[in-house]
This record gives C-alpha cells, structure tokens and sequence, in this order.
C-alpha cells in the first residue's frame, strides 16, 4: 500500500485551515501530514482507516488525528449524498500555544492524546459535527474562537475511545518524506502556472524518466494525475469562494477551459457549473 505525504498550504498565520466540503469518495488518498487533523462526516457509512486500526462508521464520524499518522480519506467509496468537514491544526499550535499557556492544558492532553487516534460517540459527536457543519459561515477571528472552544469541549468529553492501545509511530523514512513534502511544496507555489515534469525531477534530482518511475512507485499515481487532482481540489475552493468558471481554470493552471472542464468531470464525476449549482443548495 503507497503512502503519501500531504502537504496542507498555509494560507495564513493561522494555526487553524477548514476545508468545507472536500469531496474524495472516488480516490483512495492515503496520505499523512504534519498537521493535527479534526474530520466530520455525516451522510455516510464506510471504512475508517487510521494507521494500523481498520474499522467502520455508521451514519456519522467524528475523529481526531495526531500529526503524521497515515490514514484513508473517510468518504472513500461512499455513493450516498454526504457532508464532510476537516479541520487541520498546524503542529506549531501544540508547540508555541498549548504548551505556554497553562489554561489550555486540557487541550494539549486532546493533543496528546490524538497520537492513538480519537474516536468521538454520543452527544459529542452530534453537537460537534453540527457546530464544524456552520465554522465555514464564521469570519476569521470567529472561526479561531469556535475552533479553540470545539477543542476545549472534546478535550473534557468522556465519549470517546482509542484506536490504538499505544501512540502510533509513522516509521515512514524521514528522507522520503523530506523529498515529498519538497514535491508538494513546489506544486503549491506554482499550481496556478504551467508545470513541466523536468521541472519536478530536477528538483529530486533525477531524470524525467526515473522521476516518473520513483513517484509511481511512491505515491501509486502518475505525477500528472496528482496535480490535476490537487489543482481541482483547488478549483473547488475557488468555487466555492464565488469565482466562475472561467477565472478558476486560468487561476488553477489550466491553459484550456475544455480541458479544465474534463479533468473535473474526471475527478469529481460532476461538471464545474453543476458543482456550484450543488454547493449552492447545500451551504
């Protein structure tokens, strides 16, 4: 099973980065990142993968992840009409924040905790996943509050359990990471212009042709597949932040509006103008 290394872009100073509505269920993703990781579902019963724990939700799932544990994106495969909400917390919360200021104790013990992976049931579950449904209508200053104050109530909640006895260790080699996580940075900086695959070998320092062969074998995707997939979970964003269709193909990097319009059917199973017809409805 190839594992990959997901690098969450700091769009902000913030330590905090929701992504409303991210959609996967046709794309096995699993992945890690450094960043903390709160994820909602709701609409859906499927697998729940986190490290070496293999199990599955019914309805709903409200989970808690500590930083680089490798898990499965939690709508993979799911055909029902769903809600999925993800808050990602840079490691740098838990080390300038909870661990210097001492009424946020409670929260670094959730934190320390999530190294086993948290599940959360009952009324936390409900009361939680519908506040994490309304962060994405809040402004900034209103979503760090909620955000802090939604880790304070997991963190005195006593409806949970553990999906490992012990912390879990990624044991992914650090020089694999470091060489990924430099890919992923590259494509975040340069996304919204053309990328030539020479480019990204130069930068591991390989031929084009065993660049191809090493992310293959790495990360189970072509390269090209990868940033189509990342420059529409982009175009999604953008969608959704009210762009239309045209502005988000240039601004995502594609150079052709028809061919922007295939790779998201391709990716989505939906077109750009049905998307934001859908999302519109819902939100």
């Amino acid at each position: 099973m190839k594992i990959e290394l997901e690098t969450i872009a700091p769009n902000t100073n913030s330590p905090f980065r929701l992504l409303h509505l991210p959609r996967l269920n046709h794309l096995f993703y699993w992945h890690f990142h450094p960043e903390y990781e709160l994820v909602y579902i709701e609409g859906a019963s499927a697998t729940r993968h986190v490290g070496e724990s293999i199990s599955s939700y019914d309805k709903s799932d409200l989970v808690f992840i500590g930083s680089n544990i490798p898990h499965l994106n939690f709508d993979y495969g799911v055909k029902t009409d769903y809600i999925k909400e993800v808050l990602h917390i840079k490691p740098s919360f838990k080390e300038n924040v909870l661990l210097n200021i001492s009424e946020l104790d409670d929260i670094l013990t959730l934190f320390e905790r999530s190294s086993h992976g948290i599940v959360f049931m009952g009324e936390t579950k409900e009361k939680i996943g519908a506040r994490l449904k309304k962060l994405y209508t809040l402004s900034h200053f209103e979503l760090f509050m909620e955000s802090i104050q939604i880790l304070k109530d997991l963190a005195i909640s006593e409806e949970y359990f553990l999906l490992h006895d012990r912390p879990f260790v990624n044991t992914y080699r650090k020089k694999e990471q470091d060489r990924l996580r430099n890919i992923h940075e590259f494509v975040d900086r340069n996304y919204q212009h053309k990328i030539a695959v020479g480019e990204v070998a130069e930068l591991c320092n390989l031929g084009t042709e065993s660049f191809c062969r090493y992310f293959k074998k790495t990360t189970g995707s072509t390269f090209t597949n990868f940033l189509n997939q990342y420059r529409i979970s982009q175009a999604k964003r953008l969608l959704l932040m009210g762009k239309n269709i045209s502005e988000t193909c240039y601004e995502c990097g594609f150079e052709s509006l028809s061919y922007f319009n295939r790779t998201f059917k391709k990716i989505s199973h939906q077109n750009p103008s049905d998307f934001k017809k859908r999302f519109r409805k819902t939100s």
